[in-house]
């Protein structure tokens, strides 16, 4: 498991030891060209400081291993007069001013001047320079070496420290009861970490509203299925009590309608259930005109069955981003609504149409439709129409939650439904993307 307190360590650590390299290495080029500029100058001076007069005899030749400074002196007609280390393996030449010479022994600083009647050359190792320039980097960074193993301690703790508030929320969050989904506090947080809680407190939020909608819709999917099972229960006992052929068989035809509307009405809670908005839509395009003509297939079967002529109207090409099953599951509810509370010898048109750039579906039908003092509230789930609206005229039933169904996919498809009359009499619901 990665340690980002380990990690911002080791890199911490890292970069000060780069940075105290580069300092080092600074450190030394500059001592190095002040060393150059000192013994420089000590060249110069020790050259200003020998005899002028020419030398009667040759000074007697000495080799001290000494591998400081080298002095060799030759008199104007080239001849050596004095060579101070005659195993330095210096070129037998006076170049005047200052040259650098290379040699198998390393590089040599040469200093070449006319010293009267005398031509002087000394030379001194670059390499003493160099180590000159190194031990003044070694001691001015020493110290710095010497902390390092503290300044790591210290960056551990103060990383630490810095990762407490951290910790905080972490045991906030740990021992929080499960159903504890108030904001977390924001006080006396440091600003990194107010992301974070931000982030949380959004995610707390969210997961509150989905709770408290998950807890209405198992109250309210249970009181709407305590009503068809407690049907289907008096009607199983209706079988058993049953005395003769006649009754049972009744009792057995109520048996079944009463199960085949508990099992409608559980497949219209599985439905709203998946219709529930979790961010996880997956978006792609859907040909709505392929859709719309899947759909209306579908259910021409049945509603001509029940004697109502279910057709497309006008159908343009269109397409949206969406979930097709989900715009499946819509359709398909409000072409079963639309075929279902028409009374027989009724119609139901389907239309497709493209206005200022955004499609538009129109489903009209003959039927008793929906006053205009509930068309707000159908949408709410295991809300019906009065008795005396569409019960009275049709003699269905339903769950109270196709529309809802409806209104939830079109929400997640920024899809707008509208009610209003249709040209038939009936009702006509837009969905308009």
């Amino acid at each position: 498991m990665r340690s980002i307190r380990r990690q911002l360590l080791f890199s911490l650590l890292a970069l000060v030891v780069a940075g105290v390299g580069l300092a080092g290495w600074l450190i030394y080029r500059q001592a190095l060209a002040e060393a150059n500029e000192l013994f420089d100058y000590q060249l110069q001076e020790i050259a200003a400081a020998l005899p002028s007069e020419p030398f009667s005899q040759i000074l007697s030749s000495r080799d001290t291993g000494n591998e400081g400074i080298v002095l060799q002196i030759w008199s104007r007609n080239g001849m050596l007069m004095y060579y101070s280390h005659p195993r330095a393996p210096l070129a037998p030449r006076a170049e005047l001013g200052f040259s650098t010479e290379r040699t198998d022994r390393g590089d040599w600083r040469v200093y070449g001047a006319i010293v009267g009647d005398n031509v002087v050359q000394l030379a001194q190792p670059v390499s003493v320079r160099n180590r000159l320039a190194a031990n003044v980097a070694l001691r001015t960074l020493w110290p710095l070496i010497v902390l390092l193993p503290f300044l790591g301690l210290a960056i551990w703790v103060v990383v630490g420290r810095g990762f407490v508030p951290l910790a905080r929320l972490a045991r906030a969050l740990d021992t929080r009861h499960p159903e504890a989904l108030d904001p977390l506090p924001e006080r006396r947080l440091p600003r990194e970490v107010m992301p974070l809680v931000h982030a949380l407190n959004a995610l707390l939020e969210r997961l509150d509203k989905a709770l408290d909608t998950q807890k209405a819709f198992v109250a309210d999917a249970a009181h709407e299925l305590r009503t068809p099972l407690a049907a289907v229960q008096i009607q199983a006992q209706l079988v058993a009590r049953a005395k003769d052929e006649d009754t049972r068989r009744e009792a057995l035809a109520d048996l079944q309608a009463g199960v085949t509307r508990a099992t409608r009405l559980a497949g219209q809670l599985l439905a709203l259930a998946r219709s529930e908005p979790d961010g996880q839509r997956r978006a792609q395009p859907v040909d709505l005109h392929a859709l719309l003509d899947d759909c209306v297939a579908t259910y021409a079967p049945l509603a001509q069955q029940r004697g109502v002529d279910l057709g497309i109207e006008e159908s343009a090409s269109a397409t949206v981003q969406g979930d097709a099953d989900a715009l499946r599951v819509m359709f398909s509810n409000l072409l079963d609504n639309a075929t279902k509370y028409t009374p027989g010898g009724g119609r139901v048109d389907v239309s497709l149409r493209e206005e200022d750039g955004h499609p538009v579906v129109r489903i009209a039908d003959s039927g008793p439709g929906i006053p205009v003092e509930e068309r707000a509230r159908v949408f709410d789930r295991f809300y019906r129409v009065g008795s005396g609206a569409t019960r009275a005229r049709t003699d269905v039933t339903g769950s109270g939650l196709g529309l809802a169904i409806v209104r939830r996919v079109a929400d997640q498809h920024d899809a707008r439904i509208g009610l209003d009359d249709s040209a038939a009499g009936g009702l006509q619901v837009e969905v308009r993307f």
